[in-house]
């Protein structure tokens, strides 16, 4: 037979549990005159069938009709409050709580205008209070069958992580502008979060995001990006990836593996290769710094779209065509440029 539950009450001594029910493992029998003992800072829920009764302020607190009038229709007056009733005590945390944790559990894809498809995680902090007690052990307790902290705040997590995935989704930024961001990130999500927070009795008092960081393969993506930027120029970049490649090959010849000398010759052939193919890339490298460093001859115009030196009389660059002498006019500010400039000193508008 079941124990008969004469006192129930909740004593929190870390102060960090949001709801809490008593019994833990679920109904408890209750009967007419059983004490509820509520702490500062509580509130208590009397809950059966999948709905709240009644709710307790602190202070101790006497299980009758009076106060529970529908518990007469429950039990039946003619037993006096003698017949037990099976109930539970849901205690809720009326504090607000601070500094509490959310953030992506498994990094979310996002398509980035720059670096095409991205995989990031995002984490920051949160806190709420609880406004309405009765509402929020109805939605949580009642609908969402949560009973514990843990798997509450797991809970407000997914709500906080679907809502700013979708506001990620509609910003369009690359995540290299994210940081600039997460500002109106935050504000953006809790704002999405209020009417929701609100229908489980909550109320959102702030959210904020803390870092919004690509994953290890998205990084080097973003890594290389800025090393080609870096050297302005993609025909060197593949150069100079390939010379690498080739070095590799020449300080490896073997493979790791070769004992029979086809990995010497694989090895020389490789450095014959690589050899050459350093050559040719310093020669061009430079005739073109000779080409960039020399100065025009005297009695020639040189071509301001190709560089190439042209007679003093010509009216047209003999290489690319293009007319000497004149101005360009701005189509949007109107100002003259010189002839063959491509974009507009002034606006840097295409011209």
């Amino acid at each position: 037979m079941a124990r008969i539950i004469d006192v129930v009450e909740f004593l929190d001594n870390t102060g960090n549990e949001i709801v809490h029910r008593e019994p833990p493992d679920g109904p408890g029998d209750f009967r007419l005159g059983s004490q509820v003992i509520v702490r500062q800072s509580q509130t208590a829920v009397f809950f059966r069938d999948g709905k709240a009764l009644d709710t307790f302020g602190p202070g101790r607190h006497t299980i009758t009709t009076a106060n529970i009038p529908i518990l007469a229709s429950i039990i039946g007056l003619a037993t006096s409050g003698k017949s037990p009733f099976p109930a539970e005590v849901v205690f809720v945390n009326m504090k607000e709580f601070l500094d509490q944790k959310w953030g992506t559990p498994e990094p979310i894809a996002f398509r980035d205008p720059e670096l095409n498809m991205v995989r990031l995680r995002s984490f920051g902090v949160f806190s709420f209070v609880v406004k309405d007690p009765s509402l929020f052990v109805n939605g949580i307790v009642g609908q969402q069958g949560i009973y514990t902290t843990s798997a509450l705040e797991n809970y407000l997590r997914s709500m906080i992580i679907a809502k700013m995935t979708d506001l990620l989704g509609e910003q369009k930024k690359s995540v290299l502008d994210l940081p600039s961001l997460y500002s109106e990130i935050g504000a953006g999500t809790k704002a999405q979060l209020t009417d929701d927070f609100a229908a489980i009795g909550l109320n959102l008092k702030a959210l904020y995001v803390n870092a919004i960081t690509p994953t290890d393969e998205t990084a080097k993506a973003i890594d290389e990006r800025a090393a080609m930027g870096a050297l302005g120029d993609m025909d060197k970049y593949l150069k100079f990836k390939a010379a690498r490649a080739m070095g590799d090959a020449a300080v490896n010849p073997g493979g790791g593996g070769a004992a029979n000398g086809l990995g010497l010759g694989v090895g020389l052939g490789a450095g014959a290769g690589l050899g050459a193919g350093l050559a040719g890339m310093m020669a061009q490298a430079m005739q073109g710094a000779q080409q960039s460093a020399a100065k025009p001859a005297a009695g020639t115009i040189v071509c301001p779209n190709c560089n190439t030196a042209n007679p003093a009389s010509a009216k047209f660059c003999n290489s690319c065509g293009t007319k000497f002498g004149g101005t360009v006019k701005c189509p949007t500010c109107g100002t003259e440029n010189p002839a063959g400039a491509k974009f507009c000193s002034n606006d840097g508008t295409k011209l």
